[in-house]
Order: C-alpha cells, then structure tokens, then sequence
C-alpha cells in the first residue's frame, strides 16, 4: 500500500509539472527589472496553509536607460510586490504575486501586473541533504513593466547541504512565447552558512545571460552579486541584502527586503 501511494504521488506530480512546462514552453524575456530577489530552496508552506511574503527592492544607483521603448528605469525605482502561497500537498505550493507596483524615482505609484505560480517539491526539502524542485510563473504585465504582455519563468531548483553550508542553484529560463531559442537565460545562485537554526548569512548572485540562441556581449549582460542576512524565526521571517553590479549592463546597488509569515 505505501509502495503504491509513493507511485501514484509521484506520477501526479511530474505530471502536473509536465502540464505547467508544456504551457511555459508554447512557444526574449526579462524585463527591465524585477519585482522578486530570492533564490528558491524548494521549502513549501505545509498543507492546507496560507504564507504571505512581501518583496521590496530599491535602487540606489541604477541604470538610466530603459531596457525597451517607454519602459521604466530602474536608478532609485522601489519594486515590490505581495506574495500568497498556499500549500496544496506536501509537493504541490500555488502562489498568487498581486499586485506588482513600483514606485519610479519621479514619484507616484505605479501598477505593473500580476502572476500566478506552481511550485513542485521534492517534499520536506529542509530535513535533506539533497533537494530539488520546478517552479513555472505565468505574469500579465503591463506595457511599462516588460516589452510582452505575457511571459512566465521555468525555475529548476536543485540544492545541497554540507554540514551548515547551503548551496542552491536556480537556472532560471524566461520566456516570452516568441520560440525556444528565444528563452532567456538569467540564473540564479546562493551559497549560505548557517549560524544557527534561526539565523543565516550568505551570498546570491544574480546573472542575465540573454537568449538562448546568442548570448548577449559580457558588457550588457547582468551579473549582480548580494550580500544577504536571514533570519527565520517569530513572527516574522526576514530577509535583507545588498547587491552590486559587476558589469555596465547591471544595476550598480541594489536593496532588498523580503518579510515572511504563515498566515
């Protein structure tokens, strides 16, 4: 009976991970900024409960120049957006991002869309040496926040833990739905120490190669590096980083700010 149900779970869930990258893959892509900063781990909320996250970065020094025609700059920009996710199974976190807003240097407030995501787990990710996981976005966004109405993002997780050492890596594919050689390569990588149950200090890094077909010049590529504390306790989770650019195609300085709680 155990054997059976194991089966039966894991046929679910590739299944329904293989229905989410089938409708990623119908069919350039990151937008001029982001509304999240955060490498994925593949922890869930449990079962049947509600996590809301809120996301905010700032940036200090940033670049000038829009990414496309009319879009926004992101030199001393605040993105942010709230972050429902509610734990379907043990493997299975639904997640709501509404609304994205920003609010651009000259002031005023801006709505820049929405998403919805299906995060799929190697269950009880925090209790094991090795994880895994596939998270697929879907984002509505509007005409000032990406050059395409419609995108989503393809999330593989794969991490590992060596003592208090964590290394999680999330190569990241965004698309655009305009073909696969078309899929934007943007990376994600994060390497922390535990200090203790509750706390933790760590390095993340950000890169944006480009499009799968032909890798952008190094000079316009992104590669920011962030420097992070976390502190996962009550009664609120907490995240801070602070990222520098390390080419002419990335932000000079970015902050962020990431507050977690179940609900």
């Amino acid at each position: 009976m155990f054997a059976a149900g194991r089966w039966r779970q894991a046929f679910s869930f590739f299944s329904l991970a293989a229905l989410a990258l089938g409708m990623c893959l119908q069919g350039e892509a990151a937008s001029a900024q982001t509304d999240e900063i955060q490498v994925y781990n593949a922890e869930i909320a449990a079962p049947g409960v509600l996590n809301l996250t809120l996301h905010d970065n700032y940036t200090p020094e940033g670049r000038l120049t829009p990414s496309f025609p009319a879009g926004v700059t992101a030199n001393h920009d605040l993105n942010g957006v709230p972050e429902f996710g509610y734990g379907v199974t043990d493997w299975l976190e639904a997640g709501l991002y509404l609304p994205l807003y920003s609010v651009p240097a000259h002031g005023g407030f801006e709505l820049d869309g929405f998403k919805l995501r299906a995060l799929f787990v190697d269950p009880h990710a925090a209790d094991k040496t090795f994880f895994y996981g596939i998270n697929f976005e879907f984002s509505f966004n509007e005409k000032h926040w990406d050059s395409s109405t419609y995108t989503s993002e393809i999330r593989p997780i794969v991490g590992w833990r060596f003592g208090k050492v964590d290394l999680i890596l999330n190569p990241i594919l965004d698309n655009s739905y305009k073909g696969l050689s078309r899929l934007d390569f943007a990376p994600e990588t994060r390497i922390d120490y535990n200090l203790t149950k509750i706390w933790a200090v760590g390095l993340e890094e950000y890169d944006d190669f480009g499009e799968l077909r032909d890798f952008a010049p190094v000079r316009q590529q992104s590669h920011q590096l962030f420097w992070v504390v976390d502190y996962n306790g009550k009664p609120v989770n907490v995240e801070v980083g602070a990222g520098v650019g390390m080419t002419s195609g990335s932000d000079g300085l970015v902050l962020k700010l990431i507050l977690s709680k179940d609900l």
